[in-house]
């Protein structure tokens, strides 16, 4: 007994002996002009080869130390890196505030992180989006698109010409979760997807996941893209802004009180609704086709370990021709965030957030007024905290719970209409998850990100509920109160990504991820629309499921200019949903009639050559891949190609600064043409002409391939105003790519079918004036 206890006093003390020497270093990192904070820079221990931590999405790093005297480096690209001297003999808090770099500034850098974080980070199939970067690439009528540049990285493909839906390694458009300040955004698109709904204007970063993703994201399939919105100028007052063809902007930032609190109001809208009216064409003088979008957020330093957030989103888009046809849809997004240290090693978030798409259709037909709505609502609470206990460890963990309410497209009339709308009922749905994840250097050569979400999504009433047999028919139906549980759901989604150094250089890295989705975007069409129906799951439709592996090789050249990777996947899901042939895509209730369930599998293999700094840089992306399904009763039950699905994919990206005042830039893209599903045959009933087909995405639209070239040209570069102008010509040799391909008789001939392809754009030049003072 008496051993026991002096080995228990032994081990006591050498703990604590152990834990009085060992100090921590915690801060913020911050941009000193502006006071924004800055994701990812990096803190290294010069005497400790390998020893370092780079800041969270907040701009706070900790990191733990023996006791001594210790030579402290912090960098970010596009800032003069700062060195400190440290004796650590008790927990010190060094705050750290950027100036940019004069030199690098004057070269075009592809980059957003550390020079070596593409080799170094454990993290698979990320990509980091740099501001500055998006700004420089040509786009259609002049409008910075993150969503557009964003599809010119390999694994990430556009979803058709003028569409702003994106697949990821095979995956559908709706199995991507884009995040804005933390709140989810269902539909992303302006203008049916010509433009996207971020500004990039009040946009800070952006990173986007395409394999192993970290345990703290979940809901979708496919991918994640995360935005976060600029905090605002604490420090002086600003306003910058631009006019183009089609829209003006303008975004304010300033202090409300220097150093400690800030804001930042940026909106957006076209006006070509009012073009078309100064045309003078009676046709135009009702029309509306315009949309707006208005980013808004502030932020207040309350103490050291006290910060808090309150940002906000509200677009909307309006298409109409007079009081005959309407449609006009949107998001709202709220986000109220509190950042607390607790101690120098652990650091909390608190999220409360809400999320809200809607879509109304106004129809007046025969005098009779038909509107028809549907809308998803999110109220979401997220708790997350980072511990990081040494250099070798940083461990993340939280929950997350999201109430959802879909109003499935409810459909009204006049009162004294002679039609009776089915009435379509609300479905309500209850999701949470629990997450953890560790990343963790193993060795010197080898680190490892593990970790695991477990989640739970539960089917609530109120509302009415239907069994079907096995031919897709209505058996039964089952009502619950409101609140009730009708159905529940668990999944345990792993996740773990390695990497392992080959050489200071080059690496090796592979990554398994899990992941369910319970949100499901439900289209029979080629092109996306704002209509297309967001259904929950229901006791019928289940979480769709899918497992990832990734294998890839990376290396850089010549001090880090040049990058180079290579990497493969291999993706298999369950209960993936498609449209039974011949179905009633506007069906109201007993909508899992339509439906029906089966597997898929996506695999390929993505190529990219990067040059990052210097008066020439961009890439070169390539991705070789393959998207399928298999599911009971479509296609004899035999595999079949999703529509999502492209053999080859090409992007290539130049940006060359030519002088101080000028720069250039150039994008090429081609794909193979999307998988579509094409009448193999025709018959007559009535006199009528009726298509008829068999194979299901047997057909393929023509490839898809275009040349954009820009220019930008500094007008003014002072210390207290600047201005540019950005010339571009979308399309430059004029390819007729197929926005959609319809099928009619023959008019010389009507025992022939003639193919029509509508194309959208041609040549399109634009020209935009940009300021900031």
């Amino acid at each position: 007994m008496l051993k026991t206890k002096l080995f228990a006093l032994l081990l006591f003390a050498g703990c604590t002996m152990l834990a009085q020497g060992r100090f921590t270093i915690s801060g913020t990192i911050k941009d000193k002009k502006n006071g924004e904070t800055i994701i990812g820079a990096t803190v290294r221990v010069t005497e400790l080869k390998g020893t370092g931590v780079a800041a969270n999405e907040y701009g706070f790093y900790s990191l733990t130390l023996p006791a001594g005297s210790y030579t402290i480096l912090y960098e970010f690209i596009g800032y003069k890196p700062q060195t400190i001297k440290v004796t650590l003999d008790k927990n010190q808090k060094i705050d750290i505030a950027f100036e940019e770099n004069a030199t690098q500034l004057n070269e075009v850098v592809v980059s957003s992180s550390r020079d070596d974080d593409n080799v170094t980070n454990a993290q698979t199939g990320m990509e980091k989006i740099d501001m500055k970067e998006i700004n420089k690439i040509p786009v259609l009528m002049g409008e910075r698109d993150i969503l557009k540049s964003i599809q010119l990285l390999p694994g990430i493909k556009s979803a058709g010409e003028g569409n702003a839906g994106f697949y990821v390694r095979g995956g559908a458009a709706d199995q991507n979760l884009i995040l804005l300040d933390e709140a989810p955004v269902y539909n992303a698109a302006h203008l049916l997807g010509f433009f996207s709904t971020f500004n990039s204007d009040a946009i800070k970063d952006a990173t986007v996941y395409k394999g192993g993703m970290p345990s703290q994201y979940g809901g979708r399939l496919s991918s994640v893209l995360d935005i976060k919105m600029k905090d605002g100028n604490n420090e002086k007052f600003g306003v910058s802004g631009g006019i183009g063809l089609i829209s003006t902007k303008l975004n304010i930032e300033g202090p409300v009180q220097k150093g400690r609190s800030s804001f930042l109001i940026s909106g957006r809208r076209t006006y070509a609704d009012a073009l078309l009216r100064a045309s003078g064409d009676r046709r135009f003088k009702e029309t509306q086709l315009f949309f707006y979008d208005l980013n808004i957020k502030a932020n207040y330093i309350i103490n050291d370990k006290n910060r808090l957030y309150l940002s906000g989103y509200f677009g909307r888009d309006k298409l109409g021709i007079k009081d005959l046809f309407g449609i006009n849809w949107g998001n709202a997004t709220g986000t109220l965030r509190w950042n607390h240290l607790i101690n120098d090693k652990m650091f909390s978030n608190t999220s409360a957030i809400f999320s809200d798409y809607s879509y109304r259709i106004n129809i007046n037909f025969n005098d009779e007024e038909i509107t028809i709505l549907s809308r998803i609502q999110d109220w979401n609470l997220k708790q997350e905290f980072q511990y990081f206990g040494n250099p070798r460890n940083s461990i993340r963990f939280g929950f997350n719970t999201i109430y959802h309410t879909v109003t499935p497209g409810q459909i009204e009339v006049s009162p004294d209409s002679e039609i009776v709308p089915p009435q379509l009922q609300n479905r309500y749905s209850w999701e949470n998850a629990v997450f953890f994840s560790n990343t963790w250097t193993a060795m010197e050569k080898l680190s490892v990100i593990y970790g695991a979400r477990f989640s739970s999504f539960s089917v609530l009433g109120k509302g009415d509920f239907y069994n079907l047999d096995s031919e897709k028919n209505v058996t039964d139906t089952i009502s619950y109160g409101s609140g009730e549980f009708v159905k529940n759901y668990f999944n345990i989604e792993p996740r773990l990504s390695a990497n392992y150094m080959l050489d200071p250089k080059s690496s090796v890295k592979a990554s398994y991820a899990r992941n369910t989705q319970h949100m499901h975007l439900i289209s029979n069409s080629t092109t996306s629309s704002p209509t297309d129906k967001w259904i929950p799951n229901s006791h019928i439709i289940k979480p769709e499921i899918s497992d990832q592996v990734s294998l890839g090789y990376f290396r850089n050249f010549s001090e880090n200019k040049y990058e180079l990777s290579v990497e493969g996947y291999y993706k298999w899901m369950q209960n993936q949903i498609d449209y039974k042939d011949g179905a009633d895509a506007n069906k109201g209730e007993a909508f899992e009639t339509e439906l029906l369930f089966g597997k898929g599998r996506a695999y390929g293999v993505e190529f990219l050559l990067k040059k990052k700094v210097g008066k020439f840089s961009g890439w070169l992306g390539y991705t070789l891949s393959r998207s399928e399904k298999q599911i009971d009763g479509i296609n004899k039950g035999e595999w079949y190609v999703a529509k999502q699905d492209r053999t080859h994919d090409v992007s290539i990206v130049g940006i060359y600064e030519l002088t101080k005042k000028w720069t250039l830039s150039a994008t090429w893209i081609y794909n193979t043409g999307n998988a579509v599903t094409f009448p193999s045959g025709k018959y007559e009933v009535a006199g009528n002409v009726v298509f008829y087909y068999t194979e299901r995405n047997g057909y393929r639209m023509p490839a898809n391939h275009r040349l954009d070239i820009g220019a930008t040209l500094k007008l003014k570069d002072r210390k207290r105003f600047s201005s540019e102008l950005a010339f571009s010509i979308y399309n430059v040799y004029a390819r007729e790519n197929a926005y959609t391909i319809t099928f009619r008789e023959n008019p010389d001939d009507p025992s022939k079918t003639q193919a029509v392809q509508t194309s959208l754009f041609r040549i399109v030049p634009s020209v935009s004036y940009n300021f900031k003072f």
